[in-house]
C-alpha cells in the first residue's frame, strides 16, 4: 500500500520533515517515491504541493493520521481530523462492588434427614 507520511531530516532540536510518497512498510529513512513538501514545525510553515497530493490520493494512497490532520488544516482536504494520540494497550481497571444479598428465611433451604 502507498502511504503519504513524514520523514525527519535535519539536525539534533531542530527537526524538519519531509511529506514523502512511500510505501507503508518501508522504513522511516528509506528511499521514497515522490517528494510533496516540507514541514518545519519550529517555525510553524508547511510547503506542500497541493497538485500532487491530491493526484496520489486520488489514485488511492492513504495518508497517515498526522499528514491528514495536517492537509485538514491547510485546507488541502476537508474532513475531521483523527485522533493521534497512542492508546493504552492495557485493559482499563474498573472497580466492581459485590454487594451479597441478604439471608432470608425464604432464600435459606430446609434440611431434610435422609431415610
Amino acid at each position: 500500500m502507498i502511504i503519504i507520511r513524514l520523514q525527519r531530516v535535519g539536525k539534533k532540536h531542530t527537526a524538519t520533515f519531509r511529506v514523502v510518497l512511500t510505501e507503508k512498510t518501508a522504513g522511516p529513512r528509506r528511499k521514497y517515491l515522490e517528494l510533496l513538501g516540507n514541514v518545519n514545525r519550529k517555525m510553524k510553515t508547511a510547503s506542500l504541493n497541493k497538485d500532487r497530493i491530491l493526484y496520489w490520493i486520488g489514485k488511492g494512497a492513504q495518508p497517515s493520521d498526522s499528514i491528514h490532520n495536517l492537509l485538514v488544516s491547510q485546507g488541502i482536504i476537508s474532513g475531521a481530523k483523527r485522533a493521534v494520540h497512542k492508546t493504552s494497550k492495557k485493559a482499563p481497571v474498573v472497580a466492581t462492588v459485590e454487594i451479597a444479598p441478604e439471608a432470608t428465611p425464604e432464600t435459606i433451604p430446609e434440611a431434610t434427614p435422609a431415610v
